[in-house]
């Protein structure tokens, strides 16, 4: 019989953990267990292994070479093992973990957190890490699990879908027209202030709005955070470029030049190939999709309607419609 040691799941379990989080204490915090046993499992399959899977510094644990390519190997065994209890199950899903979901602040917090409670309500035993921060996670370093993006990525062994088209108009606040000149054509919006991104922060290129808008415009107020841009439109600081399914909600705010200028960007849906087909993140990325298609309306609703320019066509009566921009690259 041979005595050579020999790893387990368990042992993977555990370096994936590390793997996906750079930290043995957030890694504990996962798996419910302490700092010192992932550090005594990592260690033993480093052991085991006679390979060094990380590179210790003060800021965590970062994959070697060989740690990486184990990755690959590793999440192969987790999908296997998780589509395993799903069989053992009798055809029912075992849908069960913690799923990070990376998307940009405005899809997140305007959008996917107000579904959050029928997502939970269907799948009470997945967990949700949603991560808003403004650089692209990394799905090929396990940053996230599931990304939304205004970008599909462009190489890689990831599984991508667009989700949805949509739009984006210029809003004012009802007070800020009130009082402001009048708005009849594109050239007008020069002599109005402005909202917008940081230029040298824009992390993907379809949120550069107003070059589209008006190539002659700068803004006088910029904010990396949609959310920051929208309070300050509400408050009075000027015109914004801004998704329809946010400012819709924004009863204050009334689309400028809706007959003229109305820009169209996507969201799609990413994550690695191989974790595409675990039930807790296809259960997240189905929600997601089927949450999207009964909010279309939302997305894509025209800027018609209830949110004419009743203000605008008081004080410019004879306003001459122009040429609608239609722009399909990427955005918020």
């Amino acid at each position: 019989m041979s005595t050579n040691p020999s790893f387990t799941w368990d042992d993977l379990q555990y370096f994936l953990a590390v793997a996906r989080t750079g930290q043995l204490s957030t890694a504990a915090r996962h798996l419910r267990t302490s700092h010192a046993t992932v550090s005594r499992r990592i260690d033993r399959l480093e052991f085991v292994l006679k390979v060094k899977l990380f590179e210790r510094n003060p800021r965590g644990y970062v994959l070697t070479t060989v740690g990486q390519r184990f990755v690959e190997t590793a999440e192969k065994i987790e999908a296997e093992t998780d589509r395993l209890q799903a069989d053992v199950a009798a055809g029912a899903m075992i849908q069960r973990g913690v799923i990070r979901l990376s998307a940009p602040e405005g899809f997140a917090n305007f959008f996917f957190s107000q579904q959050m409670g029928a997502f939970f309500e269907r799948h009470p035993n997945i967990s949700l890490e949603l991560v808003t921060i403004q650089q692209i996670m990394s799905l090929s370093r396990k940053e996230a699990d599931i990304a939304v993006t205004l970008d599909p990525p462009k190489a890689g062994p990831y599984r991508t879908e667009k989700i949805t088209d949509y739009t984006l108009n210029v809003y004012a606040s009802r007070d800020y027209l009130a009082r402001a000149a009048p708005i009849g054509e594109r050239d007008d919006l020069l002599a109005h202030p402005f909202i917008g991104y940081i230029q040298d922060m824009i992390f993907a290129p379809g949120l550069d709005y107003l070059g589209d808008v008006h190539p002659g415009i700068k803004p006088q107020f910029q904010s990396s955070s949609i959310f920051a841009q929208l309070t300050a439109t509400k408050n009075g600081l000027g015109l914004c470029v801004l998704p329809h399914f946010i400012a819709r909600r924004q009863p204050d705010l009334q689309i400028v030049l809706p007959q003229e200028i109305t820009l169209t960007r996507n969201y799609w849906l990413a994550c690695h190939r191989d974790l595409s087909n675990v039930p807790r993140v296809r259960s997240v990325s189905d929600f997601i999709y089927a949450a999207v298609r009964a909010s279309q309306d939302a997305f894509l609703r025209p800027p018609s309607g209830a949110d004419s320019p009743t203000f605008q066509q008081d004080h410019h009566a004879e306003m001459t419609p122009g040429i609608r921009i239609r722009t399909r690259r990427r955005g918020t």
